[in-house]
Formats: structure tokens, C-alpha cells, sequence
């Protein structure tokens, strides 16, 4: 019996979704829902969707997510937590007249931005449309932004400095097909978005495929064999590796002089802040050998007169205190080459959430309006108060990113009732231990979930949403195209969709406006707000998806969409991109220099001691905090506990067995898991997935510092020891809300 899926699940829902959902559309069939989760399922065969962007591919994650739609574990009923500190079922008209209530009772008492609203990059549209209006709009409050500060950030704002708007990819994806030359900078693809790799293809098979990474990945290995090239740069050192090749570029004659002189502003300025990084000495900082640099910059170069050269960027050189630098200095590499809006060439940022870019465009960032608008713009604000019915003047301003409200919980003058959409921040948010301590102090924690996350395990009331196959709705893939997705199949009678609990709350607590539950009606209202703005849906209709017209935006009403943004111009008045000169702080004195781009203050002191760098990523058997992979049989057994990469070199000079319990440790806490020998790891690096919740979560020594620009935390590089213990290793960390 075969059984191939290509539609794939698009995923949503109050937990991360599978990692497939942006480069596969959404509607899957009732047969696929049913199915797809087990291969041995009683049916000959399931035909696939040669869709472009995935071609009927999908990873474990996405082979397996049905198996979720009627999971033991699933969230049927709302829950409250009863005076004996127990979750209890409940009604729904009792949870949310008790939801209004207290909400009530704390604006009155607090004032309005005592109130929080958190959201998730797996909402659909019109959901975090909604959720934007419900925050400033029902509750009055500014105090709200979205899990996306922890994914996209830094290149959004990266891209909006430069281009003048930031679109993940901006061109269809088929277009690295031809590539000749393609950087991949901090992503390894294979296990994140397997489907993604058949892209890659073309670049191989010419030897113009790089790869940087301090790791080697299975993303890697795909330049072995004369395919390409892997570059290990020292932890946190992207930035001058990528000035690096700046200066080689200008400095060989490389640049695209007729592109620069045409089509940006900003290159003298370039020019001077790349001067200092001659090869000898980017090599001494990086690690990378001078005959790497200068080979991958040449390789970039005949790339653009040989079918085409594409700059991609990753979470690895974006989740750090300087990762709007980083990415802009790939972006300023992009530029000098002559590859943004050229005809074969570009530059991208690879979206990782099931509705990441989407997400992002719609109002649940604490600055932004509904077509990527600035929430400080007075147009902006004006258009979207009339869309709204209300005065200008009643829409909040700027509220707090993600990683600074959720240090404000139920702390004096912060936020002291909390809503929580589409995420799990006591296991994804940085230093989550304090995070934990935030969400226990608040005075009411309401979680919409399917499954009682760890977040949810601490909710003074949960409320039970729906899946991915159980809603309409639309999301936005990483090339900006927008997808249909279609209900599949009956929702379990106790779940509601949070289009409805916001209508529902916002009559109770007497709003202005109109909330509706209904996808369509809201999608409607979602075009109009986005009129004239950066992210423009206003030609895009439920009719128009549904004839399977591809639609791309901005599409503005009359036009025809925008696969291919920048052809002739860039989004800045004087249709120009903006090359914009960056530098670290500090360059050191080498790998044992500890700090690179910062001070002691905003990151860790790097290889100080017996110090190593722990890099955080995903596996390919799970996704973000694991909240649904981990309830999957066939993924948990494949990966049941978190394992911590280490060169075996490191791991004997301190006394450590592969396969022996460790501990993982720095200021903020103390990560215990076990190790497993590799040499695909650095010396000086250990690898740990941030999956797991309890004792093996990651985050516990993560930092909460932040990138100045972007509000993005420094994830993927944290100073920590590593040392043998005697105690057992934790066997998957606790299911239900233990922290």
C-alpha cells in the first residue's frame, strides 16, 4: 500500500503547528486529516498536490499531525481553577463571564494596560487580525505582542531598514531552482523544513551551494562531495564573518557598480565600516580560513553571471542581541552583489512558524496596525479607526515586545491579567524560568489551547480552540502568497474557535466595534484595514483563493498581486534600498576574546574559563516547544528526551560518557539532560534542541537580552558549563505544567 500527502496540513490552533506549514498550502483533504498520520492506514492511496513550493512533501511532522485531531489529551471543555488550586471543567457561558469579570475589575483597578494579550506566529489571518482589534479595541490596552518577536524579528527589522518592508522571501520560491550560487546563512533546512531542500537542487549540482554553520548539520553535509562549501564560523561571530566578505567583494572588484549607483543609497558608508575587516583578520575572529573567504565570495559573484545567486538567512545569524546587524549585513551583501529585484538573483529570510509571516502583518505586534502599519503613524491610525468605527484617538500606542512584557507579569505597575494565544512561553521564552515565576504572580492567566501546555498547566482558566483541520481561514506562506485553508473535518462539540470566544468576550465586556466569528466576514473586514498599506490584501477575496489563483501581496483591489517585489523599484520614497553601515561594538582578539559585538551587559562572555557556547535549535522530530510533537507516539519515541550534542574531544576533557546524564549550566539556571557524542559539533560548541519542558528545557539558561533594534533575545548563543552527574536524566520532563 502507498500513501503520499501533498497538501500537507497548514497548522494553527493555540500551539505551534508542524514546521511544513509554510511551504505547504493548506486545505488538506477529509481523507488526509483521517490518514496521513500512519502509513498502514486502510487506504490504497492518497493522491498528492504538486503544489510549487513543497511538490507533494511533507517532514515527520506533517506526516503525523492528524494523529492530534482526536488525541486522548485533547481540550474538550473549559477549565477553571477551582479553590483547591485544581483545573475543573466548567461551562462555557460560567468560564467567560468569569473571564469579563475579572478583566473588568482589573482595568478598573489598574487601569487598561494591566491587561496583556499574547499571541502566536500560528494563527491564522484572521485571527491575529482579531486579536489585534480585540486588545486595543475591547480591552483598551497597548500591552500586547506575539511569539513572532522570538522568530522573525530581527530580520523584519533588518528588511523594513533596508527594502522599506520586509517579506520573508520576495519571489516564489521556484526561483532558487535555477540558482546557481546559494548562501544559506544559519538554517539548517533538512530537518526544519525538509521539503524546502529540493530547491537547493540546482546550486549542488553547479558546486555554488554555502552553507554557514558553527555546526555540521545534515544541511551541511549537502555541500560534500564538490557540491558546495560549509563554513564553521565561532559562535556569535556571523556579523564580522559577513563584513568579512563585504570587503572582499568591494575590495576584488566584485560589486555590481551600475546596481549600487541605480538602485541604493549608502555605499561610501559601507565602504568605510567593511574597511577594517580585511581577510587576515576576519579569518582571526571567525575561525574561517582566508581561502573559504575568498572563495565564497568569488563563488557569489559568478553566481549572479551564471544562472542566478541567492542570499538566504536563518534564525542561527538573526537570534542574538546584534541580529538586525547581522541581517543587515547579509542584506548589505546582497546589495554590493546586485541581487535584491534582479531578474535571476535575490536575498531572503526562511519564515519558520505555520503562519509566521502572515502573522506578522495584522496587528498582534506591540507596533504595528493591520497592513504593516506603523501603530505611530497618524494616517495610519486615522484609516484604520474608520475601518474599526472608532476615534482615532481611542487605538493605543506602541505597547512593550514580547521579551519585556513578559517581564512586566505581576510585577508592580506591569501586567496582572494575561491572555495567552498561540504560544507556550513558559517553555519557549528565554530565561523561562523567571518567565514561569511571572505567569504564577498574575492575578488571572487565561490560555486558549487544545492541549494543556505548560503554559496552560498554570492558566486560572483554559479555554479549548480549535485545530488546523477543524477551521476556515487563511495564512501567508514564507513568499507572501496567501492560502486558502478549509475546514476538513467536525471539531469536538466542546471546542470553539477563537474568532468566537473574542466575539463573545468583547459583547460581555460591552465593546465598540464588531467582532465576528466568522473566517470570511473577518478576512473582509481584515482587506479593508490593510488597504494602502505595506501588506495590502484588499484584491484578495475567499472566491479568488478558492479558484486557485495565486495570490501574492501586496495585492491591492484591481491589481493582479506581487509574486516578485523590488523589479523596479524598493518600498522607500525614493524607490532606492538603503545599504546601512554596521559594525560590532567590540571586535576582540579572537575566539578567546569573549565578548563579540556587545558588552558583558547584553551578552554572555563567551569561552571565559571552562566556559562553552550552547547553540539552541530544532530537531526534525519535533517543533518549537513540542506541545503537539511530544504527544505524537511515532515522534516521541523517535526523540523522547533532550540530548546534548558535544564533541567527544570536549566531553572527555570533562569527564563525560556518551549517553551519560549531564548537566548544562550558567547564572540563570540548570538544564539536565543527557549527552550524545558527536563530531559534527565545534570544540568549543554544544547543541541543545529547546523542545523539552521541565529540567531539560533550554530556555532555563537562555538569556533575556536583548537585540536593541528588533527586541529579539539571544537564543542561539549562551556561555554555559557542561559537567558529568550522578543523578538520573530526566525521562522527558513533566507532560502537565511543572516548570
Amino acid at each position: 500500500m502507498t500513501l503520499t500527502v501533498g497538501t500537507g496540513p497548514a497548522t494553527s490552533g493555540a500551539a505551534p503547528g508542524p514546521s511544513t506549514s509554510n511551504v505547504s498550502p493548506g486545505p488538506a483533504t477529509h481523507a488526509a486529516a483521517t490518514h496521513a498520520a500512519t502509513t498502514h492506514a486502510a487506504t490504497p492511496e492518497i493522491a498528492s498536490r504538486d503544489f510549487p513550493t513543497n511538490r507533494g512533501g511533507l517532514c515527520r511532522k506533517g506526516w503525523t499531525s492528524a494523529a492530534l485531531l482526536g488525541h486522548p489529551e485533547r481540550l474538550t471543555s473549559p477549565l477553571i481553577r477551582n479553590e483547591n488550586g485544581e483545573l475543573s471543567p466548567a461551562s462555557w457561558d460560567t468560564a467567560l463571564d468569569l473571564v469579563a469579570a475579572r478583566l473588568k475589575a482589573t482595568r478598573e483597578q489598574h487601569g487598561p494596560d494591566a491587561v496583556g494579550v499574547f499571541g502566536g506566529g500560528g494563527l491564522t489571518n484572521e485571527k491575529a487580525y482579531q486579536l489585534g482589534k480585540f486588545a486595543r479595541v475591547a480591552l483598551g490596552t497597548s500591552r500586547i505582542d506575539y511569539n513572532g518577536r522570538f522568530c522573525m524579528a530581527s530580520a523584519a527589522a533588518a528588511g523594513n531598514r533596508a527594502f522599506g518592508v520586509d517579506r520573508g522571501l520576495p519571489f516564489p520560491m521556484e526561483d532558487l531552482d535555477s540558482a546557481h550560487t546559494i548562501l544559506l546563512l544559519g538554517s539548517n533546512v533538512a530537518e526544519t523544513m525538509p521539503p524546502f531542500v529540493q530547491h537547493l537542487q540546482g546550486a549542488r549540482n553547479s558546486g555554488g551551494l554555502v552553507v554557514v554553520d558553527p555546526r555540521r548539520t545534515a544541511t551541511a553535509d549537502f555541500t560534500a562531495d564538490g557540491a558546495g562549501l560549509h563554513l564553521q564560523p565561532v559562535p556569535a561571530t556571523d556579523l564580522p564573518l559577513l563584513l568579512g566578505l563585504a570587503h572582499i567583494v568591494i575590495h576584488e572588484g566584485l560589486a555590481d557598480k551600475e546596481y549600487l549607483a541605480s538602485r541604493t543609497s549608502g555605499y561610501a558608508g559601507v565602504v568605510r565600516s567593511v574597511a577594517p575587516w580585511w581577510p587576515e583578520h576576519t579569518s582571526r575572529i571567525t575561525g574561517v580560513p582566508v581561502t573559504l573567504l575568498r572563495e565564497t565570495a568569488r563563488l557569489l559573484a559568478a553566481g549572479t553571471r551564471n544562472g542566478g545567486t541567492y542570499i538566504l538567512s536563518g534564525r542561527g545569524v538573526e537570534q542574538h542581541v546584534d541580529g538586525t546587524d547581522t541581517a543587515t549585513a547579509a542584506i548589505n551583501l546582497a546589495l554590493l552583489l546586485g541581487l535584491p529585484g534582479s531578474a535571476h538573483s535575490g536575498y531572503g529570510t526562511l519564515t519558520g512558524q505555520g503562519n509566521g509571516q502572515g502573522g506578522r502583518e495584522h496587528g498582534q505586534k506591540a507596533d504595528q496596525l493591520p497592513g504593516y502599519r506603523k501603530i505611530t503613524d497618524p494616517a495610519a491610525r486615522a484609516h484604520v479607526a474608520r475601518v474599526w468605527g472608532i476615534p482615532e484617538a481611542a487605538i493605543p500606542g506602541p505597547g512593550l515586545p514580547a521579551v519585556e512584557l513578559l517581564a512586566s507579569l505581576g510585577q508592580p505597575g506591569g501586567v496582572r491579567a494575561f491572555l495567552v494565544h498561540g504560544a507556550n512561553p513558559a517553555v519557549s521564552a528565554p530565561d523561562s524560568a523567571r518567565v514561569a515565576a511571572g505567569l504564577r504572580a498574575l492575578d488571572l492567566l487565561v490560555v486558549c489551547d487544545f492541549f494543556l501546555s505548560e503554559t496552560a498547566a498554570l492558566a486560572d482558566v483554559v479555554l479549548p480552540v480549535l485545530q488546523w483541520a477543524e477551521e476556515d481561514g487563511t495564512v501567508t506562506n514564507l513568499e507572501g502568497r496567501v492560502l486558502r485553508r478549509r475546514a476538513a473535518v467536525s471539531p469536538p462539540s466542546g471546542a470553539r474557535s477563537e474568532l468566537w470566544i473574542m466575539a463573545e468576550l468583547a459583547r460581555r465586556l460591552g465593546s465598540p466595534g464588531t467582532f465576528s466569528p466568522d473566517p470570511e466576514q473577518v478576512f473582509t473586514e481584515l482587506r479593508a484595514a490593510s488597504a494602502g498599506g505595506l501588506a495590502d490584501y484588499s484584491g484578495i477575496d475567499y472566491p479568488l483563493l478558492d479558484s486557485g489563483e495565486a495570490a501574492y501581496w501586496p495585492f491591492p483591489a484591481g491589481s493582479t498581486g506581487t509574486p516578485r517585489l523590488f523589479r523596479e523599484r524598493f518600498a522607500h520614497p525614493d524607490g532606492r534600498a538603503v545599504l546601512v553601515p554596521v559594525s560590532p561594538a567590540s571586535a576582540g582578539s579572537g575566539p578567546g576574546s569573549g565578548l563579540l559585538g556587545h558588552d558583558a551587559g547584553t551578552r554572555d562572555p563567551l569561552f571565559a574559563g571552562a566556559t562553552l557556547a550552547l547553540a539552541t535549535g530544532r530537531l526534525l522530530e519535533h517543533y518549537q516547544t513540542g506541545a503537539q510533537t511530544r504527544r505524537v507516539p511515532e515522534l516521541a519515541a523517535a526523540r523522547p528526551n533532550a540530548r546534548l550534542l558535544i564533541h567527544p574531544a570536549t566531553a572527555a576533557a570533562r569527564g563525560i560518557a556518551d549517553g551519560g546524564p549531564v548537566a548544562v549550566a550558567n547564572m540563570r539556571g540548570e538544564v539536565r539532560c543527557t549527552a550524545e557524542f558527536s563530531t559534527a559539533m565545534r570544540l568549543d560548541t554544544v547543541f541543545l534542541p529547546f523542545h523539552f519542558p521541565g529540567l531539560q528545557s533550554a530556555n532555563l539558561v537562555t538569556s533575556s537580552a536583548t537585540d536593541p533594534v528588533s527586541g529579539m533575545p539571544e537564543f542561539k548563543t549562551s556561555a554555559v558549563t557542561v559537567a558529568p552527574v550522578s543523578a538520573p536524566t530526566p525521562a522527558g520532563g513533566p507532560r502537565h505544567g511543572a516548570d
